[in-house]
């Protein structure tokens, strides 16, 4: 996240290798609140990789941010959609009445538990046998 911060404020998104480190070292021991920062807007991508997924490109001694490099840091300091309390949710609207038939069709791991509930319900019959008597 930061490096890409760091090439982002360079004209042409260039900045040779030794410019990317200055820069990072300055913004790392800045103070806990740019790590903070950067922390919270890294969680909107995880598993965020520069350069195996293309955001950052090695070239001449120094590193390019890529169009995807930029799209990427757009995505995550897109500000966040404000939190809403369950009381400013509108409650759905009711559907249409549809009628329910008589017998009702559950599929899935549902109808598999009921046919095992229904199994366990039947009364075992006791076999007679030649000995019982």
């Amino acid at each position: 996240m930061t490096i890409l911060k760091v090439l982002a404020s360079y004209p042409g998104g260039f900045a040779s290798l030794a410019d990317v480190k200055r820069d990072v070292a300055i913004l790392v021991t800045s103070g806990r609140e740019w790590s903070e920062r950067t922390t919270k807007l890294a969680a909107r991508l995880p598993g965020l990789e520069i350069f195996a997924q293309g955001l950052v490109e090695r070239r001449d001694g120094g590193w390019r941010i890529t169009d995807a490099g930029r799209a990427a840091l757009d995505v995550m300091e897109k500000p966040a959609a404000p939190e809403v309390s369950p009381a400013q949710v509108a409650a759905p609207e009711p559907s249409p009445a549809i009628p329910h038939p008589a017998s009702l069709v559950v599929a899935g791991p549902d109808r598999r538990r009921m046919e095992r509930r229904r199994r366990r319900r039947r009364p075992t019959r006791q076999r007679r046998t030649a000995n019982a008597f």
